[in-house]
């Protein structure tokens, strides 16, 4: 019996250490959307300009500016997280964004304390960015090196995956809001509620986090790479580096525009009800949820390259058709039907992304070298799609036009993954060399 129940024990023991690095993945995204979800709202609070698309695009270039601290976290905190190992960088990442959570939610408006409001606001956002730069790829790697034989691409879809439930929750508040609540109320201090909600979960998320255990293929490692070591690595493989950032722009373009940018894009272009704006990001985040693991196993079936190659070739042939037929008639019928394809076409490009991007790295800086690919890829496309977006509408006066920044996207994917697909990463010493020669191709 006792056998039996320590058998037991071992078999559950990675979903729940899956729930346990996941859950933390979870609160850090839920609080970092927050922003672009009330992207209106905290414009009215924080920059109150003379015309609603100045406001806008301001809020959006701070939300813009997190994502630009992504690649200085992604070294600093990715090094820090491949030296002491996967789980203490990961409780500090969190700790990091938990406090720029906490700044944000309490900042008092533009019209009590002046233009400090906007200073302490995009502080948080900075801090949010820093940690989010190592925070994907920590997990990312925690989940591929935990995976059994043959399901790594099933398990490092679940970084992804839980994602989703944040983005699920988080709209999900909001149409609560939106429904219980005066719109003036909401605009006032309503939308500070989640930001609260998030700030109350943070002592359960450490505690999950605290419960982690290391990975055996780190403990593993012979050597701990200093600094110096990992930036040599880097540098050594700037291609692969390079050729990541590409591959993973049509992953963060597309998952901003069809999540973050979303309720905005329905209330501002589309003149769409709030409510109706949020419950079809919900909608989107359930696909994506539902997606994102059967590309992951499927990306386990028939190799990766199929799968991401079938999905930017997609994208570049139905993205501006698809929002065309949407900006021509815009309802909530449409809107949900247009975005539940891209989000098909984000889930099954991102499940075998991920664990592609995982597998190119070199095995003693591969916190370090993925994270700073995907925060790369982040900074430059996914964190100023909103605002590109916005830009776009205002420019050409076609609320199709954000198609044309995801179609660009797609063709930097596209051809970043052909040559992924033909590069070997460069090792830093003869041990690693062997673990990467071990990997599987993309």
């Amino acid at each position: 019996m006792q056998s039996s129940s320590t058998d037991s024990h071992r078999r559950q023991s990675p979903i729940v250490a899956i729930f346990r690095v996941t859950a933390g993945n979870f609160l850090e995204q839920f609080d970092f959307f927050l922003f672009g979800f009330y992207a209106t709202q905290i414009a009215a609070a924080f920059f109150p300009l003379h015309s609603e698309f100045a406001s806008l695009i301001s809020t959006f270039a701070v939300f813009g500016a997190g994502f630009l601290m992504r690649p200085l976290g992604a070294v600093f905190l990715g090094a820090y997280i491949d030296d002491v190992g996967r789980r203490k960088g990961l409780i500090m990442t969190l700790g990091l964004m938990a406090s720029g959570t906490v700044l944000i939610t309490f900042v008092p408006r533009y019209s009590t304390i002046g233009l400090l409001a906007p200073a302490l606001v995009l502080i948080g956002r900075l801090l949010q960015g820093f940690a989010a730069g190592a925070e994907l790829g920590g997990v990312s790697v925690y989940l591929a090196e935990l995976a059994s034989p043959g399901k790594k691409g099933f398990y490092t879809s679940w970084q992804s995956a839980s994602q989703q439930l944040s983005i699920v929750v988080a709209a999900s508040l909001g149409f609560a809001l939106n429904r219980l609540m005066d719109p003036a109320a909401v605009a006032a201090w309503g939308w500070r509620i989640p930001f609260f909600i998030g700030c109350l979960v943070v002592p359960f998320v450490f505690m999950l986090r605290y419960k982690l255990e290391e990975t055996e293929a780190f403990k593993r490692r012979e050597t701990r790479p200093a600094m110096r070591d990992v930036i040599r690595t880097l540098a050594a493989n700037w291609k692969v580096v390079v050729a990541g950032a590409m591959q993973v722009a049509m992953t963060t373009t597309s998952f901003y525009l069809i999540t973050v940018y979303a309720p905005t894009f329905g209330k501002t272009a589309l003149r769409l009800g709030t409510a109706d704006s949020l419950l079809v990001t919900v909608c989107v985040g359930l696909s994506n949820f539902i997606w994102l693991p059967v590309s992951g196993a499927l990306s386990d079936r028939v190799g990766r390259r199929p799968l991401l190659l079938s999905a930017t070739v997609l994208a570049l042939a139905t993205a501006y058709p698809a929002l065309s037929f949407l900006a021509d008639a815009p309802t909530f019928g449409r809107m949900l039907a247009v975005l539940l394809w891209l989000s098909f076409l984000y889930s099954m490009y991102n499940g075998a992304m991920v664990v592609s991007l995982e597998e190119v790295m070199p095995p003693e800086v591969r916190v370090a070298g993925f994270s700073l690919a995907y925060s790369a890829a982040t900074a430059l496309f996914g964190g100023f799609t909103p605002a590109i977006s916005t830009a776009l509408i205002h420019a050409t006066h076609d609320n199709a036009a954000p198609a044309w920044w995801l179609s660009f996207a797609a063709a930097c994917a596209f051809f970043g993954t052909l040559a992924l697909c033909r590069h070997k990463p460069a090792s830093a010493s003869p041990a690693s060399a062997r673990e990467s020669r071990s990997v599987p191709r993309p």
